[in-house]
């Protein structure tokens, strides 16, 4: 098995902070995800998280003008430069204090960056390869506060900033000789946002209060005249007094220009007249007595219109500078964190940070493009349908959401529950999920109709920690973890069949054997119990366990059964004679950080840490662990040896990161982290008591913990999924880079294999590709094949290559568009071959659950396609028979009967051609 498993895509989580980006095309939104980055594409509804982490959360995203170059900014200062293209890390940059904004000018020459309360020019990464992609060009000082917000005029002469002093600043991006600097008062309140308008200097800038000031200008951005080289400054020498010309101040040097701006504006040369502003007129956004803080803006120069989020979840759309409200829209109960509107002006992009919604808003149609939603509190567990397609997740907030695989996107949320979902699966069908709750309810949902079809209850209220449906189906068991009570209901009637009592603590996991009907259970009473479904229900075996059990795991041909304990261990055991076959210690590579506000080291900690959640590999080879640690291990369960570990995160801004506290946190008082700011009168942070697992809430600070709470297997075996503080993370095979040979030898080339193309030699042009195992040449040999020849192919093609070219088949026929010739080739080595295949079912299950993967997902596309062509040819077929004549009624009659043959006859072809793709896919 091979476990070169590599970070594919972020689910559950669409936006945490920072500011949204759209696209050069408008089509692709782009969205900070705690460290991480996802481009969501609008228009083929797919989303796609990039292979790129920074070290802390996200906090400002600048986007260069041709969409290849993006700057990622974390919370401490420290810059990615990625392309966009790649998806590679071009360069590693530290601005060393927190940045507010970052923006490329429209040439796409420079960019700005505002922290503190100055603004940094540098010169923008060009296409060369550089030493340095950062270089400082002028640092602009003038405001008081830190800088809020950046804008550039169209031809990228000069640039506006906000600030948190109520004041703003136009700056001079060149040595301009009538506009070195120019300070706006006007407003009461922070700078929100400031805009230039289209091919002008004119101004409009938003403060928090809802004020909207519109500047005007008297100066062309043509009348902008460049400084000449005499008028600068000599350079000083030693004692000589510095002569102040104008009220600026340049310092060249290595860190570039520095210009220091004045409230008052600069002295006037005789020769230019310098650049004035006046203010045109005021608005505001609140009516009289409620107060709404404005939150974010965004301006499209060519349609003049402005956007405004507010802290309420209100947005307001308005044409300016006539100030017309055009319409307003409530969107969310939280504040609107962030607003972008995309090139053509018809997308607006929203981010709420509170409940982590993303949506993006067509204002011309007021409809939705695209709204998500992650879980705002922590997943709790999650499960793959059995094709592979789908994943379900339940989470603390008890909503339970599906995912589909391909496009990474939620299309169903159920909110049923009234409290956190503790578990969730689907039934063997792939059609049902059920879910288990802490507020006493296990529901089933149908994934046809989108609703809750069954509720079902206990006696007394109990609270539901675990969940197991059996292979058929039918039978629905979830254990108390206060009343230490299994329930066994019917999920055709919904009735209780049975409680089964014995576990003296509370039920931590089920698990129903995948061969026979046996429930395994395993409790805090340091017991793994196995119930006989078959047998009224009585206790089978008791396995007595080292310590508390906490996860129960079968293998997929139900011959082994694991179990994790409270101290870090991994038993495996024979269910039919109740033996332990063996274990796995796993303390050491759980590797448990150490959280800011343990007064214990690590090393002490991880001995209380321990795996939470199990599950085998498809082929029953290995097992996945994981725990309250951000390390994910793969365990061989023949050798009990470490196969390969996985870190699901490095970001910083999660507790119980680092092994060891940071030392530059530390002063003579105690650790940093342990000082609340802002709680008045120097109170210390509570120390979080014993057990608290999810850190003080009501605290200023609050860093959630990293920890990984499910995980499992793909039925396919290609991927893995782990729920985590992040969000549900998906890791894939990414066979696309890597030379993987099967049985290499000197004659075995690409140039042999196109000699055997050319002579015809189907059979052994496909073993000697698959020797090689290049991909690109597997499908070419492949494809060349001709239609008439695949099933005589099949029956000489050698045991060993079957296998093989069953899985090829099975990857190609997802993306590829040659439907009926992958289709052949599944049918015809499935035909000439089953007999041997079945005799290895349980290694080549993955391989199958793949091929029935691809083909469900084509027939669904394609019964959709078919269904709409038929409503739209029989529409047409009915227009085409009223000729605007009225005829009489037996006509009519007659023609309805005509029509209703015509119908019949298109649904039993119809009918004909699903069944024919039915057969080809058993």
């Amino acid at each position: 098995m091979k476990f070169n498993y590599r970070f594919s895509n972020l689910l559950g989580a669409v936006y945490r902070q920072g500011n949204l980006n759209f696209s050069k095309d408008g089509n692709a939104v782009i969205s900070p995800v705690g460290n991480r980055i996802s481009v969501f594409d609008l228009k083929n509804n797919t989303s796609e998280t990039l292979p790129v982490s920074t070290t802390k959360n996200i906090t400002s995203v600048g986007l260069s003008p041709d969409g290849n170059l993006a700057i990622l900014v974390d919370e401490d200062g420290a810059a990615l430069l990625v392309s966009l293209v790649t998806r590679a890390v071009l360069h590693h940059f530290h601005f060393h204090k927190p940045v507010n904004s970052i923006r490329f000018s429209p040439d796409g020459k420079k960019f700005v960056v505002t922290k503190e309360n100055v603004a940094l020019m540098y010169h923008a990464p060009g296409k060369q390869r550089e030493f340095n992609a950062f270089v400082l060009d002028k640092s602009y000082y003038g405001p008081y506060d830190e800088t809020t917000c950046i804008d550039w005029t169209d031809d990228s002469k000069c640039f506006v900033v906000g600030s948190k002093d109520m004041s703003t600043w136009v700056f001079g991006a060149e040595r301009w000789s009538n506009l070195i600097y120019y300070s706006l008062g006007g407003h009461k309140d922070i700078i929100v946002g400031c805009f230039f308008e289209k091919d002008s200097l004119d101004l409009y800038t938003v403060s928090q209060d809802g004020t909207l000031c519109v500047w005007e200008s008297d100066t062309e951005l043509d009348g902008l005249v460049l400084k000449k080289s005499q008028d600068r400054p000599k350079p000083q020498r030693e004692g000589e007094e510095e002569e102040d010309d104008d009220e600026e101040e340049r310092v060249e040097g290595e860190e570039g220009q520095i210009i220091r701006g004045k409230a008052e504006a600069p002295k006037q040369t005789e020769k230019t007249k310098n650049v004035r502003y006046k203010q045109k007129s005021k608005h505001f956004f609140n009516k009289e007595g409620d107060f709404n803080k404005l939150t974010a803006a965004a301006y499209h120069k060519p349609t003049h219109i402005l956007i405004t989020g507010f802290s309420s979840g209100i947005f307001h759309l308005h044409e300016l500078p006539e100030f017309n409200l055009i319409h307003s829209l409530s969107i969310s109960d939280q504040r609107i964190a962030s607003v972008a509107i995309n090139s053509s002006g018809d997308w607006i992009g929203f981010g709420c940070s509170g409940k982590g919604q993303l949506l993006v808003w067509e204002w011309q149609s007021e409809s939705y493009v695209f709204k998500q939603q992650g879980h705002f509190n922590n997943m709790a567990s999650l499960a793959y349908s059995p094709d592979g397609q789908y994943i379900v997740t339940g989470g603390d907030d008890g909503k339970v959401k599906v995912w589909n695989t391909n496009s990474g996107l939620c299309f169903v949320t159920f909110t049923e529950h009234t409290s956190s979902v503790t578990n969730v699966t689907f039934i063997s069908s792939g059609l049902v999920i059920v879910s288990a709750s802490l507020d006493g309810t296990v529901r089933a949902f149908d994934l046809h109709r989108y609703r809750n079809f069954r509720t079902f209850t206990s006696p007394r209220p109990a609270q539901f920690s675990s969940l197991a449906v059996d292979v058929s189906g039918e039978l629905v068991s979830a254990g108390a973890q206060d009343s230490f009570e299994i329930f066994l209901w019917s999920m055709q009637t919904g009735r209780l069949l049975e409680v089964l009592g014995g576990h003296e603590g509370p039920v931590s996991c089920l698990c129903f054997s995948p061969v026979q009907s046996i429930l395994a259970s395993a409790s805090w009473d340091r017991t793994v119990r196995l119930w006989d479904m078959m047998d009224s229900w009585q206790s089978k075996e008791t396995l007595p366990l080292t310590s508390d059990g906490l996860s129960v795991a079968y293998r997929p041909d139900g011959q082994e059964l694991a179990v994790a304990t409270l101290n870090a261990e991994i038993s495996f055991w024979n269910p039919h004679t109740a033996t332990q076959m063996g274990s796995v210690a796993g303390r050491h590579d759980l590797e448990m950080g150490r959280k800011e506000t343990d007064k214990i080291t690590a090393k002490q900690s991880a001995k209380g840490k321990s795996f939470t959640s199990l599950c085998y590999s498809a082929d029953g080879e290995s097992i996945l662990a994981g725990g309250q640690s951000k390390f994910v291990c793969i365990y061989n369960v023949k050798e009990q040896i470490l196969t390969k570990k996985f870190e699901i995160s490095c970001n910083l801004s999660f507790d119980g990161m680092e092994e060891f506290l940071d030392r530059r946190k530390m002063t003579e008082f105690g650790s940093l982290a342990l000082v609340d700011e802002g709680a008045g009168d120097g109170d210390e942070v509570h120390i979080s008591l014993p057990g608290v697992r999810k850190g003080d809430m009501s605290s200023r600070h609050f860093k959630p913990e990293i920890r990984v709470s499910s995980l499992r297997f793909s039925p396919t075996g290609r991927s893995w999924a782990a729920t985590s503080t992040e969000g549900l993370l998906v890791y894939s095979l990414d066979g696309s880079l890597i030379f993987d040979p099967y049985d290499l030898d000197l004659d075995v080339t690409p140039a042999s294999i196109q000699k055997k193309l050319q002579l015809q030699e189907w059979t052994a042009a496909i073993v000697l590709a698959f020797r090689l195992n290049e991909r690109a040449l597997k499908q070419e040999v492949l494809e060349r094949v001709p239609y008439e020849q695949i099933p005589v192919v099949c029956g000489c093609l050698p045991d060993v290559y079957v296998e093989k070219l069953l899985s090829f088949v099975a990857a190609c026929l997802e993306k590829s568009g040659h439907l009926q010739f992958y289709l052949t080739w599944a049918q015809k080595l499935l035909m000439l071959h089953g007999q041997k295949l079945k005799n290895r079912s349980g290694a080549i299950l993955p391989t199958l659950q793949a091929l029935q993967k691809s083909i469900q997902r084509h027939f669904d596309d394609l019964s959709k396609l078919c269904d709409f062509n038929m409503y739209n040819i029989r529409y047409a077929v009915a227009l085409s028979k009223q000729r605007g004549i009225k005829r009489a009624a037996e006509e009519d009659k007659e023609e309805e009967e005509e029509e209703e043959e015509d119908n019949e006859q298109l649904s039993e072809e119809i009918n004909e051609a699903s069944l024919e793709d039915e057969g080809m896919v058993l």
